[in-house]
């Protein structure tokens, strides 16, 4: 599938919000597990949720060290969280994630 990086990195994005909305994946390691993507993507991605003003903030687990707890969304912005869930099979196809 030809695809460009713009459409990529969109989706790509879409679907890490999704993921932390959902609950399935709320911190890095679980993002990189789901997906396979490095480490240092999956942060860049979070870091880049806000060009498309989706609010995602950390919350620090009460207690914790080293940077515990797990990322929210707070606000989808312009973002249509349902138009996300009836398109995943498709956003992960063209991303190429399981």
């Amino acid at each position: 599938m030809d695809v460009s990086k713009t459409k990529t990195s969109f989706y790509r994005r879409l679907y890490v919000a999704y993921l932390i909305d959902s609950g399935l994946a709320s911190n890095v390691p679980a993002l990189t597990e789901a997906t396979g993507m490095p480490r240092r993507t999956a942060q860049d991605t979070i870091a880049a949720l806000a060009d498309l003003d989706i609010t995602c903030e950390f919350e620090q687990e009460d207690g914790a060290r080293n940077h515990a707890g797990r990322y929210r969304i707070r606000d989808w912005g312009a973002i249509d969280r349902g138009w996300i869930e009836g398109n995943l099979q498709r956003i992960k196809a063209v991303l190429e994630y399981p």
